[in-house]
């Protein structure tokens, strides 16, 4: 067994001993593949990932940008304290609404909203409103974007905010400057190499990018901690 079928099933063992059977997180899964919608949520070893970074460090107020069906907004609202929340971004008005159902039947709507529209404007519009900087933010959404999204990230975050974003090694092809990848669209894995550089050319973020490899293949996600006093 190699490759592919290797990764799967170590998932198949670990997330079997460590995370057991999720009947919500099963039917949200089944809820979002009936809605017709695509690309997939983050695996389950990722969901408890978000979920210990949300626990680890004390995080209350949450960002997400990219819902698609709430998969991985319910691991970041599990992590939360009873005061916690968690803001989604989601451009797809119906994604949105496959969102808010899934997030109903896991009994936290309470603790998550969901703003539709491009989460470039979303983002910028909470900014506007001046209100507590975010603890934790999740950046899973559209690649070509996400050089923005760091961009308005920054500005809602303080020293202490923890970054995370998701699909950032691409199976390698991030260092192939003729590299396509359908997955992505025209423009994602340009998106994604000017992300690395406006990342690592800030100095109040200290980052690193861990690879992953599962039943999805092989990918990855940068984890960052805003170490520094960031400019108004």
């Amino acid at each position: 067994m190699t490759g592919r079928d290797l990764w799967a099933a170590v998932d198949d063992y670990a997330n079997g001993h460590l995370i057991g059977e999720d009947p919500v997180l099963d039917t949200v899964l089944a809820a979002s593949e009936h809605a017709g919608l695509l690309g997939g949520p983050i695996s389950e070893g990722q969901g408890r990932m978000l979920e210990l970074l949300v626990r680890l460090s004390g995080a209350k107020r949450v960002l997400e940008i990219g819902t698609l069906g709430g998969y991985s907004t319910i691991w970041l609202a599990r992590g939360l304290s009873s005061d916690g929340h968690v803001v989604t971004l989601e451009l797809d008005a119906h994604h949105a609404d496959v969102a808010r159902a899934n997030i109903a039947n896991a009994g936290l709507s309470d603790r998550i909203e969901v703003l539709v529209g491009a989460a470039l404007s979303s983002m910028e519009q909470l900014v506007a409103e001046r209100g507590e900087p975010f603890d934790l933010i999740f950046i899973d959404a559209d690649k070509q974007n996400y050089p923005g999204y760091l961009e308005w990230a920054l500005k809602l975050s303080r020293v202490g905010t923890v970054l995370v974003a998701d699909n950032v090694v691409r199976a390698g092809r991030i260092l192939d400057p003729d590299a396509t990848d359908p997955r992505l669209g025209e423009g994602g894995l340009d998106g994604l190499r000017r992300f690395y550089e406006l990342l690592g050319a800030e100095p109040s973020v200290t980052a690193t990018v861990i690879q992953t490899v599962d039943r999805k293949g092989h990918d990855g996600f940068v984890l960052a901690l805003v170490t520094g006093e960031l400019p108004p």
